[in-house]
């Protein structure tokens, strides 16, 4: 007696087969990953929080300490300049001459005008003629500067609005590439690595932003007093 006999597989049987472990394998390394991903997510967010807690709280800070110490710097040093130098009013006049809103072409031209016044004022009135100056090559540069209907006019007024697109598309491209160095994760490696060795880098940077604090609050307190605030 004949025993029973074993079909085998046909050809697409066999190939389906191989799929299906092929599917099988896929499933699972997508599965780790996944995990992986998500870990790497929520340690990356606790890690900025915490970051936020601790450092950049103080950061901001002692950012505001030195912002007032420039403000208050600016101011005695703006009386000084502002006694003893005539460059500061003849740049002045120049900027004022030429960017002036009652030049403007048109109700557009003139916001931006008056924009641009404004900050030529604010310099003005802090005595900074760097400012001032940068100002006013700023605006030669502009295409609003050039001034006539013709073609040769039109004309440069597009060259310089194009050379403006395209320094604006660089810097754009520039902050892209500057966002995917990713900083955060990089401080982050930088906290493991310090985590290894017994170090918790962002207590460690807490307590230096701390003296840095300290030290520009004193420094603050002074200038205040020089510049008869603190009186």
């Amino acid at each position: 007696m004949m025993g029973g006999l074993v079909r085998e597989p046909s050809p697409e049987e066999q190939e389906l087969q191989k799929k299906k472990t092929e599917l099988a394998e896929l499933e699972s390394c997508l599965a780790d990953r996944e995990l992986e991903w998500a870990t790497f997510q929520a340690e990356l967010h606790a890690f900025e929080h915490r970051h936020r807690q601790m450092v950049e709280i103080r950061q901001r800070e002692l950012h505001q300490i030195k912002t007032q110490i420039e403000e208050y710097s600016a101011y005695l040093a703006s009386a000084h300049q502002f006694e003893t130098t005539g460059e500061l009013k003849q740049v002045y006049r120049q900027l004022a001459k030429s960017i002036h809103p009652d030049y403007a072409a048109d109700p557009e031209e003139r916001i931006q005008r008056e924009k641009l016044m404004a900050q030529v004022n604010q310099a003005y009135e802090r005595g900074d003629i760097e400012q001032l100056k940068a100002l006013l090559q700023d605006w030669s540069n502009c295409p609003e500067s050039v001034q006539g209907s013709d073609l040769g006019a039109e004309l440069m007024r597009t060259l310089r609005k194009i050379a403006q697109n395209k320094q604006r598309l660089a810097t754009i491209e520039q902050q892209m590439q500057d966002l995917e160095q990713k900083t955060i994760f990089q401080l982050q490696l930088k906290a493991k690595r310090f985590q290894q060795m017994g170090i918790d880098l962002l207590v460690e940077q807490a307590r230096e932003l701390d003296k840095q604090i300290r030290a520009a609050q004193q420094h603050l307190d002074a200038v205040k007093n020089a510049s008869g605030v603190g009186q």
